[in-house]
């Protein structure tokens, strides 16, 4: 059994249904990626998750507990971080982690090795003594971070951790919340930076204007954006004496193909969208290209660099939110 099971919720906020009919399932162990843009209902669904808002209809279980029904039972197996933190003036990191080590109950000789484990496995030892207030962003993200895991959760709920990281924090960031993961906790994600999400997600829902349009594994998500829609290449040519008019015999035999759709010409090379049957599949895609390739090849025409731009979470997104209205 799942988790987290998420049945049928609703939320209304007067005449604004802000969550409708959201359904989905979060298993021990892996990391879900909410996706969707700003006010599509990611935030709000998250803070029924975790008992900070009551919905309108549906329900929640975590470990088989009702979030509805039995908050207080459920509260202790969930650590929750928001889009907006805070800290406190003038006190220290350890000082800051211990307050809510306290206010989670732990006491004494635990309290102490708990705040000492947490803050080991967020890397904040050598800050233990800086102020909260002095911190990076970055390092604030880690202070906000260990605070949900004082109480060693079953279930994170993070909203938007990795917005306004650099590089470097993003990347460690994604290296703890897989570490998590292995430990065997649900993290359920929200996040604007698609591509991270691609990366460290086991599975994905996408909701949008409330509405749940799509879930499962990010490959499944890839291969579903391949139907009915477009796969790009990109072809550079070797100019040789003829100059640009390579380019422009590589532009008209590249129209003659089937499944063309478009051919662009840009400095020093040219992208040519292929038309894709409904449900195309990766291989199809790839025979589609050779076919393509050969063509060029075979009609004399110095091909020196040909690729094929991989789908990503951002093109399931994309296509699966085709055409509806924000």
């Amino acid at each position: 059994m799942s988790l987290l099971q998420v049945k049928g919720l609703r939320r209304d906020y007067g005449a604004l249904r802000a969550v409708d009919d959201v359904s989905f399932e979060l298993a021990a162990g892996t990391i879900l990626g909410f996706i969707g843009p700003n006010g599509a209902g990611k935030s709000t669904t998250m803070r029924i998750i975790a008992t900070l808002d009551t919905p309108t209809a549906g329900e929640v279980l975590l470990d088989g507990k009702s979030l509805v029904d039995s908050p207080d039972l459920a509260r202790p197996l969930i650590g929750y971080m928001p889009d907006r933190y805070g800290t406190y003036d003038d006190i220290t990191v350890w000082e800051f982690l211990d307050f809510f080590a306290r206010a989670y109950g732990l006491k004494g000789a635990e309290r102490t090795r708990r705040v000492a484990s947490v803050m080991e496995f967020t890397g904040l030892v050598p800050l233990k003594d800086k102020l909260t207030s002095a911190l990076s962003k970055g390092m604030k993200q880690r202070v906000a971070l260990g605070r949900t895991l004082l109480h060693d959760p079953k279930l994170l709920i993070l909203d938007e951790p990795a917005d306004g990281l650099d590089p470097r924090a993003r990347i460690e960031l994604r290296e703890l919340l897989r570490a998590l993961a292995d430990q065997g906790k649900a993290v359920l994600i929200s996040s604007h930076i698609l591509t991270e999400l691609a990366e460290i997600c086991d599975t994905c829902a996408i909701i949008e204007q409330g509405r749940l349009l799509a879930t499962g594994k990010v490959a499944d998500l890839l291969a579903q954006s391949h139907a009915g829609e477009a796969a790009e290449l990109t072809i550079r040519l070797a100019p040789g004496a003829e100059g640009e008019t390579v380019y422009e015999r590589a532009e008209r035999l590249l129209l003659e193909q089937p499944r063309v759709a478009q051919v662009t010409r840009e400095p020093g090379l040219v992208r040519v969208r292929l038309e894709l049957e409904p449900g195309s599949t990766r291989v199809q895609v790839d025979e589609a290209a050779a076919r393509l390739l050969a063509a060029l090849v075979g009609a004399g025409l110095p091909v020196c660099a040909f690729s094929h731009r991989e789908l990503n979470l951002e093109d399931a997104f994309m296509t699966v939110t085709k055409g509806r209205v924000a």
